[in-house]
């Protein structure tokens, strides 16, 4: 049987290695992703409003490029080419922060990365919604942000280790050597993606005529209704810091940030196979609730149990809202434009979370980390009721 149409686990052999390329990048990222705000405030001695600035900045910035490089795999009916060189600027930039002596080579750096996930992201998307069965979309999606955060509990876990064989190092130098480290398995994924994933652009017929889904009413409001709920969506790296505000030292953050990651993991593949046969709509609404659910926990966590109870519904609402949208674009989109489409929602997406983690770290500094989570939560019942009230079906 060829590699086209083979099937793993019940969906196609692209999204399955797609799915492990994104699991071994999700892996290099989560590496260092936990020692990231630690390194900022304790190593390159930055204040809490300007990081909370840079880490928005550089969650923001790679969807800039999305639509654009979605468009341009539209175009040329190549989605392969942009996914490689998008992994290969990030598995770059990653190993790179190794020699950060300020925060501008680092802000440098992890915008050299933003710009690799600008590239990639939307054509990849694409390709997933290309190599799935019609009506299985969210069940495609479910699978690869599953084997995504696996990569993400993988990654946490494998820098817990590094870090306790290199206790004795300065801080500094044991952060050099997790950020080498983190480019070897991103070096991994980007040979899966040259050697064994498939174009499937060209299979799609090149009339490319019709009624772009961008024009219809209920996908803008839909797309406001996003921009609207980004702005409720604040960095991870405020949980934790919440973490280490209670006491938690960085390991035991890490170890908080783990959990989060395999509910993430774990619930994204039945949420999306779930999603497939009800209303995408109401699985999106119902992750804005989630939202503010988690937000108010965080906000008045003070035990263990609250705290870890924060950090499930987070990694809840998270695997919700990266995955339903994208499958819920995808749905609308024609033939000719799923790049272009899935990259709009991503550019939306990512233009208003900038502003969150500014406005949240701005609350934090001026008053306090709760008032921060409780404007979240006030932003994320808002958006709930907006979704149930004026989106379609």
């Amino acid at each position: 049987m060829s590699n086209e149409r083979k099937k793993i686990f019940g969906i196609s052999w692209n999204v399955f290695i797609l799915g492990l390329v994104s699991f071994l990048n999700d892996m290099s990222s989560e590496m260092i992703a936990p020692i990231v705000p630690t390194y900022l405030t304790d190593v390159l001695g930055i204040g809490k409003a300007v990081s909370g600035s840079i880490m928005g900045l550089i969650e923001s910035l790679s969807s800039l490029f999305k639509v654009l490089f979605g468009y341009i795999s539209d175009v040329f009916r190549k989605r392969k080419v942009f996914v490689a060189l998008g992994y290969l600027l990030s598995t770059i930039s990653k190993g790179a922060l190794a020699f950060t002596r300020s925060w501008w080579d680092f802000l440098t750096l992890r915008v050299l990365d933003r710009v690799g996930k600008g590239i990639r992201t939307a054509p990849r998307d694409a390709l997933i919604a290309e190599s799935s069965e019609k009506g299985k979309s969210g069940r495609s999606f479910g699978f690869h942000r599953m084997m995504d955060t696996l990569g993400a509990v993988a990654g946490p876990l494998v820098a817990i280790g590094l870090l306790a064989l290199l206790k004795n190092y300065p801080i500094r130098v044991a952060y050099q050597y997790v950020f080498l480290l983190s480019a070897i398995p991103g070096i991994v994924g980007i040979l899966l993606v040259v050697f064994l994933v498939k174009d499937k652009g060209e299979e799609v017929k090149k009339k490319i005529k019709g009624i772009s889904a961008l024009k219809s009413r209920n996908l803008r409001v839909f797309l406001g209704i996003i921009a609207l709920g980004a702005l409720g969506r604040y960095s991870y790296a405020f949980t934790l810091w919440k973490a280490k505000e209670l006491g938690y030292s960085i390991i035991q953050g890490l170890g908080f940030y783990a959990i989060f990651n395999a509910i993430y993991a774990f619930s994204a593949y039945p949420i999306g196979y779930y999603s497939d046969k009800v209303s995408k709509k109401s699985i999106i609404t119902l992750g804005f609730g989630v939202a503010t659910l988690a937000s108010l926990l965080f906000a008045y966590s003070k035990s263990l149990l609250m705290l870890l109870a924060a950090f499930i519904f987070y990694g809840i609402y998270i695997a919700i809202e990266d995955t339903i949208p994208r499958a819920y674009m995808a749905d609308l989109a024609k033939d000719f434009e799923k790049g272009t489409v899935i990259g709009a929602y991503h550019t939306v997406f990512g233009i208003f979370v900038f502003p969150a983690s500014i406005i949240v770290g701005y609350l934090w500094q001026e008053y306090s980390l709760r008032i921060g989570f409780l404007y979240a939560a006030i932003i994320n019942l808002l958006t709930m009721i907006l979704m149930m009230t004026f989106v379609q079906d």
